[in-house]
């Protein structure tokens, strides 16, 4: 390989994303950057200060002083924020809804850009997202749109929620993902949508194995 790429994957919720993204990005032994995680990280040390998820200004203050670090740890990757690993506190239902709100705030949107395009910058890296082909990383080599039938999505979610022991109904988790879908649609600033330039990959039907290999596909042609 005689080449770095940036390669920009935005979806919805549950459509695969991190999962498919993490995989990738070992294949071609490349840095991962998990903006979702950086909004749900925002969120989290927010509600811990006690600062409302619609506080603009003091919202935007928690996320510049938020240092991130993404470890690998064997094939699990680590989110490490002010040197606490908060892998698993970030992952929950509550907080996801908390980045949903934090990342609709224009100053927050601001405070990560620049770290954001910072850490993809130099190539050589896969950044997962909802907003990476269109805002973030807009000259990626290759831009993903990776999505998934809404039902399907719920169910992914759900059984990842039972997995970790937390009580969810599949009902509640299917209007949370639809409400979060809506926001991010919707919102005025950086609003989840597929890049003209982006490739649809739809993982209703797909293995995780399956979703990965599609994706280095259409990456291995560009590194020839």
């Amino acid at each position: 390989m005689n080449k770095a790429l940036t390669i920009a994957i935005d979806g919805p919720g549950s459509a695969g994303k991190g999962t498919v993204a993490r995989g990738v990005a070992q294949a071609l032994a490349y840095q991962y950057v998990d903006t979702g995680a950086m909004y749900r990280a925002v969120a989290l040390f927010s509600e811990r200060a006690g600062i409302p998820w619609t506080d603009e200004v003091r919202v935007a203050t928690v996320a510049r002083d938020l240092h991130f670090a993404f470890v690998w740890d064997g094939d699990a990757l680590r989110i490490v924020v002010n040197d606490e690993d908060v892998s698993k506190s970030i992952r929950t239902a509550h907080v996801g809804k908390g980045a949903s709100d934090v990342s609709a705030l224009p100053a927050v949107r601001a405070a990560l850009l620049e770290l954001q395009r910072g850490l993809g910058a130099q190539g050589g890296v896969v950044m997962d997202g909802r907003d990476i082909g269109t805002v973030i990383l807009p000259d990626s080599e290759l831009k993903v749109f990776l999505s998934a039938s809404l039902e399907e999505r719920a169910r992914r979610r759900h059984e990842e929620l039972i997995r970790r022991g937390e009580v969810a109904s599949y009902d509640d988790v299917q209007t949370q993902l639809a409400y979060r879908d809506k926001q991010d649609s919707e919102r005025p600033i950086a609003p989840l949508k597929q890049a003209e330039d982006a490739i649809l990959v739809d993982t209703t039907d797909l293995t995780i194995p399956q979703a990965i290999d599609k994706v280095l596909g259409l990456a291995l042609p560009l590194l020839a």
